[in-house]
Protein backbone atom coordinates (compact mmCIF):
# COMPACT_ATOMS: atom_id res chain seq x y z
CA UNK A 1 0.00 0.00 0.00
CA UNK A 2 1.27 3.10 -1.01
CA UNK A 3 2.00 6.62 1.28
CA UNK A 4 -0.49 7.84 -0.32
CA UNK A 5 -3.30 5.63 0.16
CA UNK A 6 -2.37 5.38 3.96
CA UNK A 7 -2.57 8.70 4.39
CA UNK A 8 -6.03 9.25 2.59
CA UNK A 9 -7.40 6.27 4.73
CA UNK A 10 -5.40 8.11 7.87
CA UNK A 11 -7.89 10.92 6.83
CA UNK A 12 -11.24 9.40 6.15
CA UNK A 13 -11.15 7.99 9.70
CA UNK A 14 -9.76 11.06 11.25
CA UNK A 15 -13.06 12.55 9.17
CA UNK A 16 -14.97 9.44 10.70
CA UNK A 17 -14.36 9.84 14.22
CA UNK A 18 -14.88 13.84 14.29
CA UNK A 19 -18.01 13.50 12.34
CA UNK A 20 -19.51 11.04 15.15
CA UNK A 21 -18.64 13.32 18.52
CA UNK A 22 -19.88 16.38 16.21
CA UNK A 23 -23.67 14.70 15.88
CA UNK A 24 -23.52 13.69 18.81
CA UNK A 25 -22.75 16.12 20.91
CA UNK A 26 -25.59 18.90 18.40
CA UNK A 27 -28.04 15.83 19.54
CA UNK A 28 -27.60 16.05 23.40
CA UNK A 29 -25.76 12.65 23.80
CA UNK A 30 -23.44 13.39 26.15
CA UNK A 31 -25.75 13.31 29.11
CA UNK A 32 -22.90 12.19 31.10
CA UNK A 33 -20.55 15.55 30.83
CA UNK A 34 -23.86 17.46 31.96
CA UNK A 35 -24.84 16.41 35.27
CA UNK A 36 -28.22 17.60 36.81
CA UNK A 37 -27.35 16.19 39.99
CA UNK A 38 -24.86 15.88 42.99
CA UNK A 39 -24.22 12.04 42.26
CA UNK A 40 -23.71 12.58 38.58
CA UNK A 41 -21.01 15.63 39.01
CA UNK A 42 -19.17 13.79 41.19
CA UNK A 43 -19.23 10.82 38.52
CA UNK A 44 -18.22 13.15 36.22
CA UNK A 45 -15.05 14.84 38.12
CA UNK A 46 -13.93 11.12 38.65
CA UNK A 47 -14.29 10.24 35.18
CA UNK A 48 -12.30 13.42 34.01
CA UNK A 49 -9.64 13.19 36.35
CA UNK A 50 -9.16 9.25 35.81
CA UNK A 51 -8.73 10.67 31.91
CA UNK A 52 -6.26 13.29 32.88
CA UNK A 53 -4.37 10.58 34.48
CA UNK A 54 -4.79 8.39 31.36
CA UNK A 55 -3.61 11.35 29.19
CA UNK A 56 -0.66 12.10 31.23
CA UNK A 57 0.54 8.47 29.92
CA UNK A 58 -0.71 8.44 26.91
CA UNK A 59 0.47 10.66 25.22
CA UNK A 60 3.73 11.58 25.86
CA UNK A 61 4.18 7.44 24.89
CA UNK A 62 3.00 8.70 21.76
CA UNK A 63 4.83 11.59 20.93
CA UNK A 64 8.04 9.41 21.72
CA UNK A 65 6.50 6.58 19.50
CA UNK A 66 6.54 8.99 16.74
CA UNK A 67 9.94 10.39 17.48
CA UNK A 68 11.70 7.26 17.33
CA UNK A 69 9.91 6.55 14.11
CA UNK A 70 10.75 9.63 12.68
CA UNK A 71 14.42 9.65 13.87
CA UNK A 72 15.19 6.00 12.87
CA UNK A 73 13.27 5.87 9.51
CA UNK A 74 14.57 3.35 6.91
CA UNK A 75 15.56 7.10 4.54
CA UNK A 76 16.70 9.26 7.45
CA UNK A 77 19.99 11.18 7.87
CA UNK A 78 19.96 9.74 10.90
CA UNK A 79 19.38 5.71 10.19
CA UNK A 80 21.88 4.04 11.98
CA UNK A 81 23.37 6.78 13.94
CA UNK A 82 23.34 6.22 17.78
CA UNK A 83 21.50 2.90 17.44
CA UNK A 84 22.56 1.27 20.32
CA UNK A 85 19.46 -2.14 20.58
CA UNK A 86 21.34 -4.19 22.82
CA UNK A 87 21.78 -1.30 25.44
CA UNK A 88 20.71 -3.23 28.35
CA UNK A 89 20.73 -2.36 32.78
CA UNK A 90 19.89 1.43 32.74
CA UNK A 91 18.81 2.04 36.41
CA UNK A 92 17.51 5.20 35.81
CA UNK A 93 15.39 3.67 32.98
CA UNK A 94 14.02 0.69 34.41
CA UNK A 95 13.33 3.14 37.65
CA UNK A 96 11.14 5.03 35.19
CA UNK A 97 9.75 2.57 33.82
CA UNK A 98 8.45 0.58 36.65
CA UNK A 99 7.98 3.92 39.08
CA UNK A 100 5.24 5.94 36.86
CA UNK A 101 3.20 3.25 35.92
CA UNK A 102 3.01 1.88 39.45
CA UNK A 103 2.34 5.53 41.20
CA UNK A 104 -0.58 6.16 38.35
CA UNK A 105 -2.50 3.01 39.73
CA UNK A 106 -1.77 4.05 43.31
CA UNK A 107 -3.65 7.40 42.25
CA UNK A 108 -6.13 5.61 40.59
CA UNK A 109 -6.88 2.80 43.22
CA UNK A 110 -7.02 6.07 46.37
CA UNK A 111 -9.56 7.38 43.87
CA UNK A 112 -11.75 4.39 43.55
CA UNK A 113 -11.46 3.27 47.03
CA UNK A 114 -12.73 6.98 48.47
CA UNK A 115 -15.69 7.45 45.53
CA UNK A 116 -16.93 3.84 45.89
CA UNK A 117 -17.36 4.39 49.71
CA UNK A 118 -18.67 8.12 48.97
CA UNK A 119 -20.85 7.19 46.06
CA UNK A 120 -22.22 4.07 47.53
CA UNK A 121 -25.53 3.96 46.02
CA UNK A 122 -26.97 2.43 49.11
CA UNK A 123 -25.58 5.37 51.09
CA UNK A 124 -28.54 8.47 51.87
CA UNK A 125 -27.77 11.78 50.26
CA UNK A 126 -27.72 14.78 52.78
CA UNK A 127 -31.16 17.13 52.04
CA UNK A 128 -33.31 19.75 53.35
CA UNK A 129 -36.89 18.36 53.84
CA UNK A 130 -38.05 14.49 53.80
CA UNK A 131 -36.89 11.56 51.71
CA UNK A 132 -39.10 10.83 48.84
CA UNK A 133 -39.42 7.07 48.55
CA UNK A 134 -39.93 5.63 44.97
CA UNK A 135 -40.46 1.84 44.39
CA UNK A 136 -39.08 0.96 40.77
CA UNK A 137 -40.19 -2.64 38.74
CA UNK A 138 -38.15 -3.64 35.31
CA UNK A 139 -41.02 -5.38 33.49
CA UNK A 140 -40.85 -6.33 30.01
CA UNK A 141 -40.07 -4.01 28.27
CA UNK A 142 -41.12 -1.11 30.69
CA UNK A 143 -40.48 0.40 34.16
CA UNK A 144 -43.15 0.32 36.75
CA UNK A 145 -43.11 3.31 39.46
CA UNK A 146 -44.98 2.60 42.79
CA UNK A 147 -45.42 5.87 45.36
CA UNK A 148 -45.72 3.85 48.58
CA UNK A 149 -46.67 7.33 50.51
CA UNK A 150 -48.62 8.75 47.86
CA UNK A 151 -50.48 5.16 46.95
CA UNK A 152 -50.06 6.00 42.93
CA UNK A 153 -48.04 4.27 40.31
CA UNK A 154 -46.70 5.38 37.13
CA UNK A 155 -45.45 3.50 34.15
CA UNK A 156 -42.53 4.79 31.95
CA UNK A 157 -42.84 8.48 33.77
CA UNK A 158 -41.74 9.05 37.00
CA UNK A 159 -41.92 12.78 39.13
CA UNK A 160 -40.20 13.98 42.44
CA UNK A 161 -39.31 17.52 43.78
CA UNK A 162 -36.05 19.05 43.12
CA UNK A 163 -33.32 19.47 45.96
CA UNK A 164 -34.75 16.22 47.75
CA UNK A 165 -33.16 13.12 48.37
CA UNK A 166 -34.95 10.41 46.27
CA UNK A 167 -34.59 6.92 47.53
CA UNK A 168 -35.67 4.30 44.76
CA UNK A 169 -36.18 0.42 46.08
CA UNK A 170 -35.59 -1.57 42.74
CA UNK A 171 -36.62 -4.97 42.16
CA UNK A 172 -37.52 -6.69 38.54
CA UNK A 173 -40.24 -9.02 37.15
CA UNK A 174 -38.58 -10.11 34.46
CA UNK A 175 -34.63 -10.97 33.48
CA UNK A 176 -32.45 -8.45 35.57
CA UNK A 177 -31.77 -5.34 34.10
CA UNK A 178 -30.53 -1.65 34.85
CA UNK A 179 -31.37 1.18 36.02
CA UNK A 180 -30.07 4.56 34.96
CA UNK A 181 -30.52 8.28 34.65
CA UNK A 182 -27.80 9.54 33.24
CA UNK A 183 -27.80 13.30 34.47
CA UNK A 184 -28.98 12.21 37.93
CA UNK A 185 -25.95 9.33 38.60
CA UNK A 186 -25.37 6.18 38.50
CA UNK A 187 -26.87 3.09 37.71
CA UNK A 188 -28.14 -0.20 39.70
CA UNK A 189 -29.52 -3.45 38.78
CA UNK A 190 -32.70 -4.62 39.26
CA UNK A 191 -32.83 -8.41 40.20
CA UNK A 192 -36.10 -11.01 40.74
CA UNK A 193 -36.76 -11.95 44.36
CA UNK A 194 -34.20 -8.99 45.56
CA UNK A 195 -34.17 -5.22 46.55
CA UNK A 196 -31.63 -2.80 45.71
CA UNK A 197 -31.56 0.61 47.01
CA UNK A 198 -30.12 4.10 44.75
CA UNK A 199 -29.86 7.43 46.25
CA UNK A 200 -30.15 10.42 43.49
CA UNK A 201 -31.13 13.66 44.09
CA UNK A 202 -31.77 16.56 40.85
CA UNK A 203 -30.18 20.19 41.75
CA UNK A 204 -32.89 21.74 39.32
CA UNK A 205 -36.25 21.41 37.48
CA UNK A 206 -36.52 19.69 34.53
CA UNK A 207 -37.17 16.42 32.34
CA UNK A 208 -34.20 13.99 31.97
CA UNK A 209 -33.90 10.73 30.12
CA UNK A 210 -34.12 7.43 32.23
CA UNK A 211 -33.54 4.37 30.45
CA UNK A 212 -32.34 0.19 30.52
CA UNK A 213 -28.60 0.33 30.44
CA UNK A 214 -28.58 -3.54 30.21
CA UNK A 215 -30.07 -5.40 27.23
CA UNK A 216 -32.89 -7.66 27.65
CA UNK A 217 -34.37 -8.54 24.45
CA UNK A 218 -36.17 -7.25 21.47
CA UNK A 219 -37.84 -4.42 23.55
CA UNK A 220 -34.80 -3.27 24.74
CA UNK A 221 -34.34 -0.02 22.83
CA UNK A 222 -37.93 1.08 23.65
CA UNK A 223 -37.30 0.77 27.16
CA UNK A 224 -37.00 4.47 28.29
CA UNK A 225 -39.09 6.35 30.38
CA UNK A 226 -39.27 10.30 31.65
CA UNK A 227 -37.43 11.33 35.01
CA UNK A 228 -39.00 14.79 35.85
CA UNK A 229 -37.92 17.00 38.73
CA UNK A 230 -40.44 19.83 39.87
CA UNK A 231 -40.38 22.32 42.62
CA UNK A 232 -42.09 20.92 45.87
CA UNK A 233 -45.66 22.95 45.19
CA UNK A 234 -45.89 21.55 41.03
CA UNK A 235 -44.60 17.69 42.60
CA UNK A 236 -47.74 18.23 45.40
CA UNK A 237 -50.36 19.49 42.77
CA UNK A 238 -49.15 16.50 40.78
CA UNK A 239 -49.94 14.39 43.31
CA UNK A 240 -53.30 15.61 43.86
CA UNK A 241 -54.18 15.36 40.11
CA UNK A 242 -52.83 11.67 40.13
CA UNK A 243 -54.88 10.49 42.77
CA UNK A 244 -58.14 11.64 41.03
CA UNK A 245 -57.22 9.45 37.85
CA UNK A 246 -60.21 6.29 38.02
CA UNK A 247 -57.51 3.67 37.38
CA UNK A 248 -56.34 1.24 39.74
CA UNK A 249 -53.28 -0.84 40.20
CA UNK A 250 -54.23 -4.15 41.53
CA UNK A 251 -53.13 -7.24 41.25
CA UNK A 252 -55.08 -8.03 38.61
CA UNK A 253 -54.47 -4.97 36.27
CA UNK A 254 -50.61 -5.68 37.62
CA UNK A 255 -50.51 -9.36 35.97
CA UNK A 256 -51.77 -7.41 32.39
CA UNK A 257 -49.42 -4.43 32.92
CA UNK A 258 -46.35 -7.45 33.40
CA UNK A 259 -47.23 -9.18 30.13
CA UNK A 260 -44.83 -8.44 27.82
CA UNK A 261 -45.05 -5.68 25.16
CA UNK A 262 -42.92 -2.92 23.61
CA UNK A 263 -42.59 1.02 22.91
CA UNK A 264 -45.41 1.49 26.04
CA UNK A 265 -46.58 5.20 26.15
CA UNK A 266 -46.81 6.21 30.01
CA UNK A 267 -49.67 5.16 32.28
CA UNK A 268 -51.38 6.46 35.46
CA UNK A 269 -52.77 4.56 38.31
CA UNK A 270 -54.87 6.89 40.89
CA UNK A 271 -54.14 3.87 43.25
CA UNK A 272 -52.41 0.99 43.97
CA UNK A 273 -53.29 -2.24 46.38
CA UNK A 274 -51.01 -1.29 49.55
CA UNK A 275 -48.15 -3.82 49.25
CA UNK A 276 -47.90 -4.61 45.93
CA UNK A 277 -44.31 -3.83 45.65
CA UNK A 278 -43.55 -6.57 48.47
CA UNK A 279 -45.87 -9.02 46.86
CA UNK A 280 -43.83 -8.46 43.59
CA UNK A 281 -40.68 -9.48 44.98
CA UNK A 282 -41.82 -12.36 47.40
CA UNK A 283 -43.77 -14.13 44.09
CA UNK A 284 -40.36 -15.72 43.32
CA UNK A 285 -39.62 -17.02 46.97
CA UNK A 286 -41.85 -20.17 46.19
CA UNK A 287 -40.98 -23.52 44.42
CA UNK A 288 -42.93 -22.53 41.16
CA UNK A 289 -40.92 -19.36 40.59
CA UNK A 290 -38.03 -20.75 38.87
CA UNK A 291 -40.23 -22.60 36.31
CA UNK A 292 -42.44 -19.44 35.82
CA UNK A 293 -39.24 -17.53 35.03
CA UNK A 294 -37.47 -20.57 32.83
CA UNK A 295 -40.53 -20.53 30.46
CA UNK A 296 -41.18 -16.53 29.76
CA UNK A 297 -40.05 -16.06 26.49
CA UNK A 298 -37.84 -13.00 26.08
Amino acid sequence: MSTKIKIALGAVVALVIVSVLAFAARNGTFMLLDPKGIVAEKEKSLILMALAIMFAVAIPTLIFLFITIWKYREKGENNNKNYAPLRVGSRRAEAAMWALPCLLILILGIMNWRTSHELDPYKPLEAAGQTETIQVVSLPWKWLFIYPKEHIATVNFVEFPEKTSVEFELTSDAPMNSFWIPQLGGQIYSMAGMSTQLHLMADEAGDYNGRASDISGMGFAGMVFIARAATSQDFAAWVDSMKEKPQVLDMAEYEQLAKPSTYNPPAYYGSTTPGLYTMIMMKFMSPASDTDMAGMEM
